[in-house]
């Protein structure tokens, strides 16, 4: 099972455990409401025009309160579990795993850390860390193309968390004067670089004032 699928599997187990009404990182959304956005995303191309274009946003809203009406959760899960139909664009050969592993892999982590008990991060496998590490290469520099300041991310491997541990990789997405070194997992650099930077576990360092600037970026 490839990494994007193993992700889709173990968020829809995941929100079958937790139900429709759980709480999840996209706020305002409940897990209802990310069950339909990801349906939407691959199955309604007019409806997720709004995920891309936030003039458009009111029509993928309207589109999901219609997918939250036809549809029970238990059943609208089963339709993410069961993949893409077949007409999708994500059912070409080739397209699931560069546009859904991270997709997957973000919002299953949106449920995990949602909440008064939220779970605690997952020790991936290291060929899953090189995965979003070789995504971090790619795509770095669009991630942070709104932050002010001059950003490196340093990646650490397997459980070490201390900054000084060998981090042995850094990559440099965004110039600046003043520079915040972002410290961590792969996995947990690419949830900072989604906008999850409550949540992510990593280590900033810099000077004071411009991590306060880099916390302040709008990421999407």
């Amino acid at each position: 099972m490839t990494f994007a699928k193993s992700e889709r599997a173990d968020l829809c187990d995941l929100l079958d455990k937790v139900g429709p009404d759980a709480p999840t990182l996209c706020v305002p959304w409940n897990a209802h409401d990310l069950a339909a956005h990801l349906w939407i995303r691959e199955t309604d191309p007019l409806g997720a025009s709004g995920i891309l274009a936030k003039p458009l946003a009111g029509l993928t809203e309207r589109r999901m309160a219609e997918v939250r009406q036809r549809w029970e959760f238990d059943e609208l899960v089963e339709k993410l579990r069961n993949g893409p139909a077949r007409f999708s664009v994500f059912a070409f050969p080739g397209v699931d795993e560069p546009a859904n592993t991270t997709e997957f892999f973000i919002h299953h982590e949106d449920v995990r850390r949602a909440g008064d008990d939220p779970l605690p991060p997952r020790l991936l496998a290291e060929e899953e860390e090189e995965w979003m590490w070789r995504r971090l290469k790619l795509l770095g520099r669009a991630f942070f193309r709104r932050a002010q300041v001059g950003v490196v991310l340093e990646r650490l491997h397997g459980d070490e968390q201390a900054a000084e541990a060998n981090a042995g990789d850094s990559l440099r997405v965004a110039s600046g004067s003043s520079i915040v070194t972002v410290v961590g997992r792969p996995s947990e650099l690419m949830l900072f670089a989604n906008g999850r930077t409550s949540v992510a576990e990593v280590s900033l360092v810099g000077e004071p004032e411009a991590i306060d600037i880099l916390h302040g970026t709008e990421f999407s």
